[in-house]
């Protein structure tokens, strides 16, 4: 289980993320806006942060865990008491993969709520004047139809293995509405869907993305010539790089303004035994790649559609795929012969 996002990384002093273009100009009332992001030394949030930083917002925060415990309701108070922002950008998390969900649902839950629920309810205390809260696409049902649309969010229970941290998270965007609608509060619900990219946790709890990095080039330096895949490879996913996230968060925080929840994707929907040959291919890894059948495959298919997102606020994803995956692989590579894992 990671908590890089929910509380600060050991790994702060890197260098700063890179960004991508965003739609429109910069908005003037942010320029001199107090902008705090949760989990702003983490993966996406050190991409959001140099976004923010990179359309001339000059007063950008990171509330740090060791005087904040986000979970806390103390905590939460004092963050803003201290900051005083204008505009929070939600994007704290307890988050992981397939295993690290199985094995501590309870925390997955617990400290997401937790979060979510003390951060805007203090924001509508404080007269908060933006709330951007990170959601997931975990909250969908299992057998959303594909592209998952918005107005299917509700059709259904969320895959097993993901349920308690995606009905967490679901919940931000119920307080978000109800807040919007009881007392006008200005709280506006992304959904991205799974990102990769530099600065991703490349430990064993982290996702397929950096999990499959490390394994093939763990292969390759050992030579070994075969390697294990969970499950059968038969489900697809949707990747979004993080800088394209993090465009997305910004775009949405200076021009939307709803309660309906937006959907961030990349549009392109990839199989995991496709994922796998591309890692291997992008390693260097040229052995068997055996499937273990009988590890779950997690949600049968995931992709978005992303027309609201253009429509409400003029974004749409950038990099390619395969692009984007020959760069992780080399900036990790890069940083592994620097002595820099990343929880690998």
């Amino acid at each position: 289980m990671a908590t890089t996002n929910a509380h600060e990384p050991a790994f702060a002093e890197t260098p700063d993320a890179v960004t991508v273009p965003l739609p429109g100009e910069p908005v003037d009332w942010l320029r001199d806006a107090r902008i705090a992001v949760t989990g702003g030394a983490g993966f996406l949030g050190r991409h959001v942060v140099a976004t923010l930083h990179a359309r001339g917002y000059r007063h950008v925060t990171i509330p740090r865990s060791a005087q904040y415990d986000l979970r806390l309701e103390d905590g939460v108070a004092r963050f803003y008491a201290d900051h005083r922002p204008d505009v929070v950008i939600h994007l704290a998390a307890v988050v992981g993969g397939i295993g690290a969900n199985r094995e501590h649902p309870g925390d997955f839950f617990h400290d997401n709520l937790m979060m979510g629920t003390h951060l805007l309810e203090h924001a509508r205390r404080v007269g908060l004047r933006k709330f951007v809260a990170c959601g997931t696409i975990c909250s969908y049902p299992k057998f959303t139809p594909v592209p998952f649309r918005e107005d299917d969010l509700w059709n259904g229970y969320p895959e097993e293995t993901n349920a308690p941290y995606g009905l967490a998270k679901k919940m931000l965007l119920v307080q978000s509405q109800a807040y919007r609608q009881q007392y006008g509060t200005d709280a506006i619900y992304l959904m991205p869907t799974n990102l990769y990219g530099p600065f991703d946790n490349f430990g064993p709890d982290g996702h397929v993305i950096p999990m499959l990095v490390v394994k093939y080039l763990n292969a390759v330096e050992a030579g070994i010539d075969e390697v294990v895949a969970w499950g059968d490879g038969s489900p697809t996913r949707e990747f979004l790089h993080v800088t394209d996230a993090a465009a997305g968060l910004v775009a949405a925080a200076e021009r939307y303004d709803g309660s309906d929840p937006v959907n961030l994707g990349s549009g392109r929907e990839v199989s995991i035994r496709e994922l796998t040959e591309l890692i291997a291919q992008a390693t260097g890894f040229t052995g068997h790649i055996r499937w273990d059948a009988s590890k779950p495959n997690g949600q049968p298919r995931r992709c978005l559609d992303t027309t609201r997102a253009h429509d409400r606020f003029g974004w749409q994803a950038q990099m390619p795929f395969e692009e984007g995956l020959r760069q992780t692989v080399a900036w990790y590579r890069a940083e592994r012969a620097a002595g820099r894992t990343w929880g690998a």
